[in-house]
């Protein structure tokens, strides 16, 4: 289930797990959510139980029988960090991504309590970006556990940005992707919050990475932001 990824971070997208649950606003209008019911609808294996959590035992090793070097997002459909996915098969995981180290991983979650927790016995290797995912500002504590990792590289999702940012303490942070959302009930997103983010992450040097305006038509709102686009990665990033 290696598919080449519309997002516009990435290149590649590997889910050995699927499924998920609520847990902040941000997940209001989850887009995975409505691509699982739709994947279950088609009759993907995959997706038989919909957006339930399921572990892919036969997902795991993807990565590995993909020669061609990518960026890959782990997990888009998930959240690697789930309560519902015990902690061999995020080892598992790891170790994959270890082995495949051709690649580089983008791990997103919004657990980052948990990511904590495991912090210790994960095999950070430098080739394993791992970012949280913050919409306004009740989440930034979320940041701080980010910090407390062995990560190489640390990234701040602020999709779907629902609230200003100010004061973003970006220490030990490497990068910062922002968006606004997009589909069906979109919120919408306040130029302001993004220019201001921008400027934080210019001050203190944080390569800075604009995604969207999101919207219900998303592709018309389009990502330029006053006047240009915004596509700065991480730097020291490679092998």
């Amino acid at each position: 289930m290696g598919m080449n990824s519309a997002i516009e971070w990435t290149e590649a997208t590997w889910n050995p797990a699927t499924g998920c649950t609520k847990i902040s606003p941000g997940c209001a209008h989850c887009y995975a959510e409505r691509m699982a019911n739709r994947l279950q609808a088609m009759g993907q294996p995959n997706y038989a139980s919909g957006f339930k959590v399921a572990c892919h035992q036969n997902a795991i090793d993807l990565p590995i029988h993909w020669k061609k070097p990518r960026k890959i997002f782990v997990n888009s459909m998930s959240d690697l960090f789930h309560k519902a996915i015990p902690d061999e098969f995020i080892l598992k995981v790891f170790e994959v991504m270890s082995r495949a180290d051709w690649h580089q991983y983008q791990i997103l979650t919004k657990r980052s309590d948990r990511l904590v927790e495991l912090n210790a016995i994960l095999d950070w290797q430098p080739n394993i970006w791992m970012g949280v995912t913050v919409e306004d500002s009740d989440y930034t504590y979320r940041i701080r556990h980010l910090r407390k990792t062995s990560a190489f590289v640390k990234f701040l999702s602020l999709e779907p940005l629902l609230g200003p940012m100010n004061d973003l303490d970006l220490d030990g942070i490497d990068w910062v992707v922002v968006g606004g959302e997009s589909g069906p009930g979109a919120r919408p997103v306040n130029p302001q919050w993004v220019i201001d983010i921008r400027d934080q992450c210019n001050k203190v040097g944080v390569a800075f990475f604009f995604k969207q305006w999101g919207g219900v038509h998303k592709k018309k709102n389009g990502r330029l932001l006053e006047g240009r686009l915004w596509n700065e990665m991480p730097i020291g990033i490679g092998r």
